[in-house]
């Protein structure tokens, strides 16, 4: 059988940080041939079925009716409710039943991991890796731009995601009534009622940007959380063992399949994750002008978001945690990319990210060698960042049940005008 050849890697796959990456951490040659490419391209075109029939179902019943019975089978069990819907039954039916892979103790050991991160993840990797590097991928922005006013947005999103992210990442919380899977099906919701939503407005141009909020759209934010977040981790000194990063790479499998990606779609371990991250990167990281006006408005949301009240007013505060934060995407994404969103270049802040990362790995390197150090570091993690997201979610009054879309018929602006 004749070898069908890889493809070449996207440009800015070839400079560094990236180059030095995929030779130090990356499982070999992550490449694709045309056909991988071709194949995952296809589900450029498709949704999540089963969530997109209980979104048609909540607005078709009258009022907040179909709402209701979504937050009892989710909170109380479909079992509880008499005559459910075949949607709801359906969507149901699927999410309860565990796949025969999941190993718990295995998503326990992948919570801890990343609740090591504690503040690091919350307020650096999280929003300034995973976040902030997410919109170099322009088709998944325009659906950004037509769900929300652009200046209040930013600061909203990062609270409700990075309170989703943390439900997710807590110890019991893909238990069937824990916090992160039952915001993982209201997410899930959410996203089929947007995909609704788009697929109805005039201006939506499928043939340039694909299917809205689309099979390679959640992989690609799976990704982010995942792969990202940990090289982002590692890149500020964090350390994980192999154990922990199966652990991790675990759990958030599972977190996939909560989310509605497609099984064929869904790493099983780090390797898959890469390759994946590689035809990510060859068709959907395509910057442009919508890239960095959300990369604008992040930029500027994050150190009044992230500060606390005592500092939120001061304008030196605000310049040097902004100066900060986008010196450490400097180092994950990579010159090219942080120039075009917009990303301040001083050298000065650089080398204090550079001088985090080595105090990090010092205290790591210790953590690793003294009894009883690592869970300590997970209990302090998990507690620091908890009382973070509290003050994050309070304070822009995020909406963690995403019923907002109930009622609201998306008419943003033309983002051109906004």
């Amino acid at each position: 059988m004749k070898r069908e050849p890889r493809l070449a890697h996207p440009t800015w796959m070839t400079k560094p940080p990236w180059t030095l990456a995929l030779r130090l951490l990356g499982p070999g040659d992550i490449r694709a041939t045309p056909s991988q490419l071709a194949a995952f391209r296809s589900y450029a075109q498709a949704g999540d079925p089963l969530a997109d029939a209980v979104a048609q179902m909540i607005a078709r019943m009258p009022g907040a009716s179909g709402r209701r019975l979504f937050e009892r089978a989710l909170q109380n069990g479909i079992e509880t409710l008499d005559d459910p819907p075949r949607e709801l039954v359906e969507l149901f039916a699927e999410v309860d039943t565990v796949p025969y892979w999941v190993n718990p103790d295995l998503l326990r050991s992948g919570a801890r991991a990343v609740g090591r991160t504690g503040l690091l993840g919350l307020s650096m990797v999280m929003p300034c890796a995973s976040l902030y590097g997410g919109y170099l991928a322009s088709r998944a922005n325009k659906t950004l731009l037509r769900t929300g006013d652009l200046d209040t947005m930013a600061p909203r999103r990062l609270a409700e995601t990075a309170s989703w992210w943390v439900d997710v990442t807590t110890p019991s919380g893909l238990d069937r009534f824990g916090a992160g899977f039952m915001n993982t099906l209201r997410v899930r919701v959410m996203h089929a009622q947007v995909r609704a939503a788009m697929n109805e407005r005039e201006d939506w141009d499928r043939s340039a940007w694909d299917a809205p909020v689309n099979q390679v759209q959640l992989t690609g934010t799976l990704l982010l959380f995942s792969l990202v977040m940990m090289l982002g981790s590692r890149a500020l000194g964090l350390r994980f063992s192999g154990p922990d990063r199966v652990a991790v790479f675990h759990l958030w499998r599972y977190v996939g399949h909560l989310m509605g990606v497609h099984p064929d779609l869904l790493p099983a371990q780090e390797s898959d994750a890469w390759r994946l991250l590689w035809l990510e990167a060859s068709t959907e990281f395509m910057p442009d002008e919508d890239s960095q006006r959300l990369g604008r408005s992040l930029m500027h949301a994050m150190a009044p978001l992230l500060l606390p009240p005592a500092l939120k007013q001061s304008a030196f505060a605000r310049h040097a945690l902004t100066n900060y934060l986008m010196s450490y995407s400097r180092l994950i994404l990579g010159k090219r990319n942080a120039d075009f969103l917009g990303a301040p270049d001083d050298l000065r802040y650089q080398a204090a990210v550079g001088a985090t990362a080595a105090v990090v790995f010092v205290l790591e390197t210790a953590r690793t060698l003294i009894p009883g150090a690592t869970r300590l570091s997970e209990r302090l993690g998990q507690r620091r960042r908890t009382t973070l997201i509290r003050r994050m979610t309070r304070e822009q009054h995020a909406d963690r049940t995403h019923s907002r879309q109930d009622a609201r018929h998306i008419t943003a602006p033309d983002p051109g005008t906004a």
